[in-house]
């Protein structure tokens, strides 16, 4: 496959990869919800630096060592699936706000920490081992040039925050917001709960595994 059929294929499955509900559409929407543009931004930009570990280690060769280790990939999701419970948990413990808690919220989280939370959100995602195995057998060889390897990941990385921003402006609009203001103790538990039900279905597939 020579690097345009490649771009062109990566830029089609990325986007369709990116635009499924997962854990990081649920926390970009919750951040973009609760702490307005600024932090759905900085937490979609975590999420494509998080894609930064995939890439590495899919380009040295080393997502199929992970992806055929039980025990590596166990790992991984006891990992996630403890952060998202965790999220979970945090999500359902949310209470009623006024005015000023809400605008207090915007101001609340470091930067840092909202790109951490994105980051290690999508760095820990289980299933993304086989994902990039797939695309990374698809679209590179031996013989592709370490710049190209370079370009589609950060591509894959662009595009992943392209998508996360659109969601971000899209729900942080005022008129969005203050819908959401009334009610965002609600919307919180609700996403809270689907963190949590993330969490639970990555301990149970893998118990799962472990009885087969």
């Amino acid at each position: 496959m020579d690097f345009i059929d490649a771009f062109l294929t990566v830029t089609l499955i990325h986007l369709l990869a990116a635009a499924s509900p997962g854990p990081d559409f649920v926390m970009v929407s919750q951040q973009s919800l609760v702490r307005g543009k600024r932090a759905g931004l900085l937490c979609s930009l975590g999420i494509a630096l998080g894609l930064s570990v995939h890439i590495t280690y899919s380009s040295l060769g080393m997502a199929a060592l992970v992806s055929e280790s039980a025990f590596a990939l166990s790992l991984l999701k006891y990992l996630a699936a403890a952060y998202l419970i965790w999220l979970g948990i945090s999500g359902l413990r949310s209470r009623a706000s006024g005015p000023d808690t809400a605008l207090s919220n915007v101001h609340s989280a470091s930067s840092l920490g909202l790109m951490a939370h994105g980051f290690i959100c999508n760095a820990l995602n289980p299933k993304a081992p086989l994902y990039f195995l797939s695309v990374f057998t698809l679209l590179i060889t031996p013989l592709t040039p370490l710049w190209q390897i370079l370009l589609l990941g950060g591509w894959m990385m662009l595009l992943q925050f392209g998508w996360f921003a659109l969601v971000t402006l899209l729900l942080s609009r005022p008129a969005v917001r203050a819908r959401f203001n009334a009610v965002g103790h609600w919307v919180d538990r609700v996403l809270g709960g689907v963190m949590l039900a993330f969490g639970a279905g990555l301990l149970l597939s893998d118990a799962d595994s472990l009885r087969r």
